[in-house]
């Protein structure tokens, strides 16, 4: 049933957050599955800015006024870009919507695109977070991915970001072709050293439309990537990093205010190819994407819009979009939050959540929830609980 044809209402909207996604990388990675695409010739920079700000211009009447708590700036690989085409991004934005005075601003970036000067530059126009895609410290591992930086360029990288940022993360990847719980647990210890605020924690999966799933290589075993997972938690927990989501790990007061506005089902505009958007109104809740290819984003944005498909999320989607979200958060939350972000009350979801309790994958004290162990060692299986 859609939203807004039962009794229905929202109490209040939630945070709302503006994600922009740049589409290229200097070239594609085989296990890459984002919507990103090798750079070829000269980058429309000029072009991209001045589509993104139409491109929230357009967005202003579902805003309602509403300020922005958090910017990414996600790819493809953002840091492509000068540091004065972001600051013009950046001007732009903030001349028509209303940030957060403390609102964290993310720019992804890879090794081999950082330039001191750059990042600098960065720095100056606003941004106030890096994400580093480091991946591994093993120059055989990054071959092997078909990274475009080796384990010097991936140091440099983290040098540089420690001139201009005191708040950084950086991406990690494990059970990688032909990787021993050693290696692994090498590249945890070397970011560790490297002093980041914030560690994200990926294992290498096989997704569909990628050069890893057409022709797959040797990945360790599932017993072999079990133990990597379980010695990379100790590892970070011993170091003074808290696992607050499935794979994110952060020091303390230095979890990812954008990413957590995700799993806690905020709201977020999407602008750029293909980005997503989730947007709620006190009647409706509705999900947008644009389109994909950066050439008909354009053409679609010089246009009017680029905008490629627009649903409402229905009644009874809305439990298991929300857990979808929620769950990733190891430290759970209170239920009072379902509530309050779906419109719905707790006895639509309470006989999955008391079965999920008597089954070992949730923990529930009193009006809070969260996963056990096995509950996030099988995530998957919790969620199913929860499909329509």
């Amino acid at each position: 049933m859609p939203i807004g044809k039962a009794n229905w209402a929202l109490s209040a909207l939630p945070p709302l957050a503006l994600y922009i996604h740049f589409p290229w990388c200097i070239k594609k990675c085989p296990y890459c599955d984002f919507n990103s695409h090798a750079q070829k010739g000269a980058l429309p920079e000029q072009q991209y800015i001045a589509a993104l700000l139409a491109d929230l211009e357009s967005c202003l009447p579902l805003m309602w006024g509403r300020p922005i708590s958090s910017i990414f700036m996600g790819g493809g690989t953002p840091s492509l870009f000068s540091a004065e085409a972001i600051n013009q991004l950046l001007e732009g934005i903030r001349a028509r919507v209303r940030l957060h005075p403390d609102a964290e601003i993310t720019l992804e970036a890879n090794p081999g695109t950082f330039e001191s000067e750059k990042f600098a530059g960065y720095r100056a126009a606003g941004v106030t977070r890096l994400s580093i895609g480091i991946q591994s410290f093993n120059a055989e591992h990054l071959k092997a991915l078909g990274r475009v930086h080796d384990d010097k360029e991936a140091h440099r990288a983290i040098e540089i970001a420690h001139q201009h940022f005191d708040n950084f993360n950086l991406d990690i990847m494990y059970a990688l072709p032909k990787q021993t719980l050693a290696e692994a647990l090498l590249d945890i210890r070397t970011a560790i050293a490297c002093k980041s605020t914030h560690l994200s924690a990926y294992h290498l999966t096989l997704e569909p439309n990628t050069l890893f799933h057409r022709y797959p290589p040797a990945l360790p075993d599932e017993d072999c990537s079990a133990d990597m997972s379980d010695a990379i938690e100790a590892e970070l927990a011993a170091a003074g990093f808290e696992h607050y989501e499935t794979s994110a790990f952060a020091q303390p007061k230095r979890q990812a205010k954008h990413n957590l506005n995700y799993w806690q089902f905020g709201d977020y505009l999407g602008i750029g190819a293909g980005a997503h958007a989730k947007i709620s109104f006190p009647d409706k809740i509705i999900r947008q994407m644009r389109y994909k290819q950066p050439a008909e984003y354009l053409q679609k944005m010089a246009a009017g819009s680029a905008i490629q498909t627009e649903e409402h999320i229905t009644l009874e989607q809305l439990p298991f979009e929300f857990m979808l979200n929620a769950l990733r958060l190891t430290g759970g939350f209170d239920l009072s939050l379902f509530e309050e972000r779906t419109g719905l009350p707790l006895t639509k979801v309470i006989h999955q959540i008391e079965r999920a309790v008597t089954d070992g994958l949730l923990e529930r004290q009193l009006n809070h929830i969260q996963p056990t162990l096995r509950g996030q060692r099988f995530l998957n299986t919790l969620l199913e609980r929860f499909l329509p």
